[in-house]
């Protein structure tokens, strides 16, 4: 039999033990899976508030008081928890690290420690298992669902924060967090509104309640909105999107494309007209000297990063387009089959060493039929390069589409000359096709070529 002391002893885990997120949802497990303190406090208590305001006067002073704190909390968030302590894209002096973290909680998202560490295992594992919030298991659950819903936290992927574990605010916040969400969520808004005005219930349910809940979905847009709609101006690899409604809703967090690929970068919004107010605040706190070593990437490699999404998505483009058959997927013709084929009725045209058949276009072209008739069978080389018509880049790239043939050797192969001539190294997309540019087509001769058989 054990004894009274064994008896007393805490059981160790039972580590084959399976976490209730890890098994099915059923009709009999379902209330398991939830978090329901989560649901009490991200969605009970905003919905008691919302019952509350039907018979509480809102106030202009109480209005104008609740918009002013939702900046200040949501600054508390993006400022704070976000680039300061998630990112380190900045350093805030002691008093201003207090402020932050104050009025953070008082958005009542979590503490600063737990908060952070989430965050960057998203960043790290975006859109993957261990994503705490992938936007890959449905907009919901970005958006709410993983935090109404039990995670397992082993499931979490795993980031180093040392750093916070240092910072003496964040400890003491992480530890008196309930104490800060009651004073800085509830309390304080409550006291500005009852001791300033007399509001004390309007300060409780509108500066208090209702505007926790509005901070709080802000905030949430980050992991789902930003995630969904928008633009990928500098990598589609992930899912993270820029767009200005996300901006303006999160206070400035919706260049979130930017933001994923730039994280230490104080700033969202690269431009002037795009809406930051966290980041023109962060400058404003460096000028009163409160906040100092603000980073920034360097633009060259902000627009290096823009230049190569910008060629991946032309790459796609140009792959969905009609280039004409490779040259070197063309058979090789003699210069006598080629003449033999054109006099048997064929439109076959000869330039720069590529047999282009015209036949149908004959009658198409703009030039008229006697004049693209009189280069069928010839070298006409010179002639289409501005012997008779120096032909437009249009013009270059239609005919590219007509290719059938090569012509082995001789003086007429002007494209193969040409090349061995310059060595020419062409220029490949991602996906190793050729990339045509602009005056470069193997048909544009940049000085006609005077050949004796030319019309």
């Amino acid at each position: 039999m054990s004894t009274k002391a064994e008896s007393s002893r805490p059981r160790a885990p039972d580590t084959k033990k399976v976490h209730i997120a890890d098994t099915p949802l059923t009709r009999n497990n379902w209330y398991k899976h939830v978090n329901w303190l989560n649901v009490y406090l991200i969605l009970g208590i905003p919905a008691m508030g919302c019952v509350q305001a039907f018979w509480t006067p809102l106030y202009l002073k109480t209005a104008v008081w609740a918009v002013v704190y939702y900046f200040f909390t949501g600054l508390g968030i993006t400022a704070g928890y976000h680039r300061l302590w998630a990112h380190c894209s900045y350093s805030a002096t002691l008093p201003l690290r207090i402020w932050l973290a104050l009025v953070g909680g008082g958005a009542v998202e979590g503490s600063i420690r737990w908060w952070a560490r989430g965050h960057r295992a998203h960043h790290r594992y975006t859109d993957t298992e261990k994503d705490p919030y992938s936007v890959r298991k449905g907009f919901w659950y970005s958006h709410l669902g993983w935090m109404v819903m039990k995670q397992n936290p082993k499931r979490i992927g795993r980031t180093d924060i040392s750093d916070l574990n240092e910072d003496p605010v964040v400890i003491w916040q992480h530890r008196h967090y309930l104490k800060v969400v009651f004073g800085m969520g509830l309390l304080f808004p409550m006291l500005v509104a009852g001791l300033g005005w007399g509001d004390w219930l309007g300060g409780f349910v509108y500066a208090g309640i209702l505007r926790i809940f509005f901070v709080q979905q802000a905030t949430f847009c980050v992991n789902s909105l930003a995630h969904w709609l928008g633009d990928q101006p500098f990598d589609d690899r992930n899912s993270p999107r820029d767009h200005v409604i996300t901006a303006l809703v999160t206070l400035g967090e919706g260049y979130h494309n930017f933001h994923h690929e730039f994280p230490s970068d104080y700033r969202n919004a690269i431009e002037w007209h795009q809406y930051d107010p966290t980041k023109w605040t962060i400058w404003s706190w460096k000028q009163l000297g409160l906040a100092y070593d603000l980073k920034q990437f360097r633009a060259n490699e902000i627009e290096k990063g823009r230049i190569q999404q910008l060629q991946k998505k032309i790459d796609q483009k140009r792959s969905k387009l009609d280039w004409g058959t490779p040259l070197e997927q063309l058979p090789v013709l003699e210069w006598d089959d080629y003449v033999e084929q054109a006099k048997n009725g064929r439109g076959l045209v000869a330039i720069a060493g590529v047999v282009h058949d015209v036949t149908d276009f004959i009658k198409d072209h703009p030039g008229g039929k006697a004049m693209i008739n009189s280069g069928i069978g010839k070298d006409a080389t010179a002639m289409f390069n501005g012997g008779i018509y120096y032909h437009s880049n249009a013009a270059h790239n239609l005919l590219s589409t007509m290719r059938v043939g090569v012509i082995r050797g001789g003086c007429e192969v002007e494209i193969w000359k040409r090349s061995h001539k310059e060595n020419t190294e062409y220029v490949r997309d991602e996906s190793g096709q050729r990339i045509i540019r602009a005056g470069a087509q193997v048909t544009k001769i940049p000085e006609p070529v005077s050949t004796a058989d030319a019309a």
